[in-house]
């Protein structure tokens, strides 16, 4: 069982604790969850592509899930990383928004 990391992110850890309590958190878990944040992120785009974009003519995508509940794929897909590696995903969300934040008042010349 993971390690539970002291963030907003806890009661997710929590739950995955139960839904991967007979799973391996060996380094194949690890590629294989990398695998399905890739399909994940795929089928957002397929999903907002045939709403919004330059696919409308796409059936499958228009039946499928949309990609608002594609978002919540993702997401539970880099939760579930994170807690198999044991990553705070509050730290690193600051990290990223101070970085954002950084290249706003410090472009790269």
């Amino acid at each position: 069982m993971a390690k539970l990391i002291p963030s907003p992110f806890g009661k997710y850890f929590k739950k995955l604790d139960e839904i991967d309590k007979n799973v391996k958190t060996s380094e194949e878990f690890g590629s294989i969850l990398i695998l399905s944040l890739v399909e994940e992120v795929g089928e957002m785009a397929r999903a907002y592509l045939a709403k919004h974009g330059r696919k409308g003519t796409n059936i499958a995508a228009q039946n499928d899930e949309t990609y608002q509940q594609e978002l919540g794929d993702i997401l539970v897909a880099i939760v579930r990383f994170a807690r198999v590696k044991n990553i705070n995903l509050d730290q690193r969300i600051m990290y990223s928004l101070r970085k954002i934040e950084r290249r706003k008042t410090q472009p790269k010349q």
